[in-house]
């Protein structure tokens, strides 16, 4: 394949936007010019009008499955930040159950405290000597 050819030198974007946004199948499908017999990375680069290093690492994101799980064309946390989430969400967990137990303990006592007080007034409203 010749090195030389009539690719576009530069992409002038008219839109108010400075990057240009690529889908996840066209990096996927970019990506897969780049595993052709006798291509290069930055053949493919100067081709498409892409960064060689951008496109290194959507061969890499590529081998680690990154870009399939994101064919939804949703935003991905990294890992970092998941363990993150995942540790509040654990230590939240840890104390509503915590206030879970206590709001049951203080049920428990206002109960007791309640029949404690309905004995007493029961026991004052009664006459000693018997009689109604």
């Amino acid at each position: 394949m010749s090195m030389t050819g009539s690719y576009p030198k530069a992409e002038i974007l008219t839109d108010p936007q400075r990057r240009r946004r690529w889908s996840v199948s066209e990096k996927l499908e970019i990506v897969a010019e780049t595993r052709e017999p006798g291509v290069t990375v930055s053949l493919v680069a100067r081709r498409r009008g892409v960064s060689p290093n951008q496109l290194f690492t959507w061969r890499r994101l590529a081998e680690q499955g990154a870009l399939t799980a994101t064919r939804a064309e949703e935003e991905v946390v990294p890992a970092s930040a998941l363990r993150a989430s995942q540790e509040q969400i654990r230590e939240l967990q840890r104390l509503l159950g915590k206030k879970t137990l206590e709001a049951e303990i203080l049920k428990e006592a206002l109960e007791i405290a309640t029949e404690s007080k309905k004995r007493t007034l029961r026991s004052l409203s009664l006459p000693r000597d018997g009689s109604r």
